[in-house]
């Protein structure tokens, strides 16, 4: 599946605009330029993996394409719509329901059981409870986690508790995926195995994924593999 290294920039599939755009994306603290005009295209079904040394702005670019964070200039557009000028409130919504994040920190919480923990997802985007609950068994059950459904999260192995960030970030059925070396906390075995089923339920559901990884074996899976240095993706 692993295509050459390419342009930064995606030619957009059979004419169609890309799920996700980035332009001209500028972003620096004091003292550092991490971002110096990164263009970034990712169609629909795509999976595009972000390699970089330490530092070189990996985890800023996530942040501006997930809308967490605003450039200091360039645009990022999502299912076409310019997010420039969007209130907090608006990206916030965008966030709940177009954009779906998996981290190497699986970020669950342990007070809860597996489902409970996935159908909080809904919440957030206010979707149908049941409804919901019905797509999170289904998830569950492609990741062979449906005998997990009622466990707490703190008797799940690692490789089991990032399946079900994966069902969580999935439930709504995100245009665009972005992940942040989501297998980071797995062992290279099942770290293979379980961004592989990312990648199968994301291009599924016809999701833009962005993955930043330092994984080679993670890398191998994605359609394009696309480097940062010098503030821009090549």
């Amino acid at each position: 599946m692993n295509s050459p290294h390419a342009t930064a920039v995606a030619a957009p599939v059979a004419g169609q605009a890309p799920r996700l755009r980035a332009r001209g994306l500028m972003k620096a603290y004091p003292g550092l330029t991490v971002l110096n005009g990164a263009d970034l295209d990712v169609a629909a079904g795509e999976v595009v993996a972000v390699r970089g040394a330490s530092g070189t702005g990996k985890s800023t670019l996530l942040h501006l394409l997930g809308l967490l964070e605003r450039p200091d200039a360039g645009t990022v557009e999502i299912d076409g719509e310019d997010t420039t000028g969007l209130s907090r409130d608006r990206r916030a919504r965008m966030r709940a329901t177009r954009l779906g994040f998996v981290f190497q920190a699986f970020h669950l919480l342990p007070e809860f059981t597996v489902i409970e923990n996935i159908v909080m997802a809904a919440r957030t985007a206010r979707l149908p409870l049941e409804e919901s609950r019905a797509r999170a068994r289904d998830l569950l059950g492609r990741l062979g986690l449906a005998a997990r459904e009622n466990a707490k999260t703190t008797v799940l192995s690692g490789g089991e508790r990032q399946r079900v960030a994966i069902c969580r970030a999935l439930l709504p059925r995100p245009g665009t995926l972005l992940a942040d070396e989501p297998t980071g906390n797995l062992d290279p075995a099942t770290a293979a195995v379980v961004f592989g089923e990312l990648v199968q339920l994301a291009k599924a559901d016809g999701a833009a994924v962005v993955v930043v990884t330092h994984d080679p074996a993670v890398a191998a899976q994605a359609d394009r593999v696309l480097e940062l240095s010098g503030g821009r993706l090549h």
